[in-house]
Formats: structure tokens, C-alpha cells, sequence
């Protein structure tokens, strides 16, 4: 019975040696949907956009996109891939956010420049100089002629 207990011992000495090994980092860049940024949810199968994370609304069925470790000191707190560094070195956006069209960094650095690296303007955008704050370098198709100014030169109206 000695023998049992001390192979039991053993046993059980391994298991908590085993549980209290550092456990390989989870890989949860994955790519959603339009071809954005994503964060892997627990189920391995589930891929929230980026800009979804640490918004206060759980996504993943376990809410591990909403978990205090991965949201507690945003933006430092959350894996790199998510996070793109606007060129003002206090402004961040979500990875999602950079080539979007939209100027989410207030400088337009998520969308024109080395730092963004961002291609030309798609087929649903017209490239222009744009007269609004809220686009950088090319405006959606769908502001061509509808009568307002969207571009300097009034490309949008009279060309677009």
C-alpha cells in the first residue's frame, strides 16, 4: 500500500508540475470579414474585427474579447496586430481602421504615407483631394454627383 500511495503521489506531483508550466502563447490574429484585421475567439472558428475588441460588447461566446487582460491598459495591453500607431505618437486606431478610406487618426497618417502603406483608392473610391476632414485622399463613389462638393477641384461632380 506504501508503493500505491507513493505512485499516486508522483501522479498527482506531475499533474500540478504539468498544469503550472507557462502554456504556449494562443495565436489570435486571424483575417475577418472584407479582408479586415481579426482576433480568434476561444472557439477557434469565430473572427471579430478588430475595432471590435475591448468595446464593451462580448463577441466571442466566452467573451474573451472583453477579458480585463487583453483590454485593461488599451493600447498597450492588446497583441500588436490589432493596433496601428498613428503618426501623432499619442494617437492609436484598431488595425481594422488603417486603409479604410476614413480618417481615423485626425491626420490622415491611417491612410496616406509609409505608415499606412495603403494602395490606391478602389474601384468604389474616387481619387481626389477631398474638402471634407473626415476622408484623406479619395472619397466613396457613391458622393460623385450628387450635387455637393466632395474634392477641391470639383472632380467629384464634373469628372467622377
Amino acid at each position: 500500500s506504501a508503493t500505491v500511495l507513493l505512485i499516486l503521489a508522483a501522479a498527482l506531483a506531475s499533474g500540478v508540475a504539468l498544469a503550472l508550466l507557462p502554456r504556449a502563447p494562443v495565436n489570435r490574429f486571424c483575417t475577418a470579414p472584407s479582408n479586415r484585421t481579426g482576433f480568434l475567439c476561444d472557439d477557434r472558428v469565430t473572427c471579430v474585427p478588430a475595432s471590435w475588441v475591448c468595446d464593451r460588447v462580448s463577441n466571442c461566446r466566452n467573451g474573451e474579447d472583453e477579458q480585463q487582460q487583453l483590454c485593461g491598459d488599451l493600447p498597450h495591453s492588446l497583441p500588436g496586430y490589432l493596433v496601428f500607431h498613428c503618426s501623432n505618437p499619442r494617437s492609436w486606431v484598431y488595425a481594422d481602421q488603417r486603409c479604410n478610406g476614413m480618417n481615423d487618426c485626425g491626420d490622415c497618417s491611417d491612410e496616406t504615407g509609409s505608415l499606412a502603406a495603403c494602395p490606391p483608392c478602389g474601384w468604389e473610391w474616387w481619387s481626389c483631394s477631398p474638402v471634407h476632414y473626415e476622408f484623406c485622399s479619395c472619397i466613396p463613389r457613391r458622393l460623385c454627383r450628387d450635387g455637393i462638393q466632395h474634392c477641391l477641384g470639383w472632380s467629384d461632380e464634373f469628372v467622377c
